[in-house]
């Protein structure tokens, strides 16, 4: 089966899978690089710039200085946090994955490439959001392999809005 987003798919032959309508579940932030990440029930998002009150938002997070590296949003499904659990016995907290929105029913790796709304404010999703050995260093052991592309997606927001608990995922046709 070809995967829109998998790294280890190469070409234009990969057909895009539809995606299905999800949720946000749950909304985190944090201050700066390392820093506990915050719940929150809703967020300002700023068009080019990232979450109000977040790191990257700040260009303090931990991939700021680097310049090709922009994380204006983040996104995880909750249903890989799951699986992380139940296939690898490594439990995290929505938090912990150092994600922004932890979305429910919708795909985020079919999100690359995409247009896509999260209530009223429009994204891009422009790559996956890899698991790295600092995500590892901040969590336990094994969640590096256990979240190789499932860890999420990096997006750009294109329009100025608030995300907040329990808004619609969905993609811009």
């Amino acid at each position: 089966m070809t995967v829109l987003g998998d790294p280890s798919v190469s070409g234009d032959a990969a057909p895009a899978r539809p995606v299905v309508p999800g949720r946000v579940e749950s909304i985190h932030l944090a201050p700066e690089s390392g820093a506990p990440m915050t719940v929150v029930d809703r967020v300002r998002a700023v068009a080019g710039v990232g979450l109000e009150g977040d790191r990257y938002a700040e260009r303090a997070g931990h991939w700021s200085p680097d310049p090709k590296v922009d994380r204006q949003l983040t996104l995880v499904a909750g249903e890989e946090i799951d699986r992380l659990a139940e296939r690898f016995d490594i439990v995290l907290e929505r938090g912990e994955t150092r994600r922004n929105v932890t979305t429910r029913g919708v795909d985020v790796n079919a999100l690359v490439g995409r247009r896509f709304r999260i209530g009223d404010v429009e994204c891009l999703g422009v790559e996956l959001c890899e698991p790295c050995t600092h995500l590892q260093s901040l969590t336990q052991p094994g969640v590096l392999n256990g979240l190789v592309h499932r860890a999420g997606l990096n997006a750009d927001i294109l329009s100025d809005g608030e995300i907040a608990i329990g808004d619609a995922v969905s993609v811009e046709e």
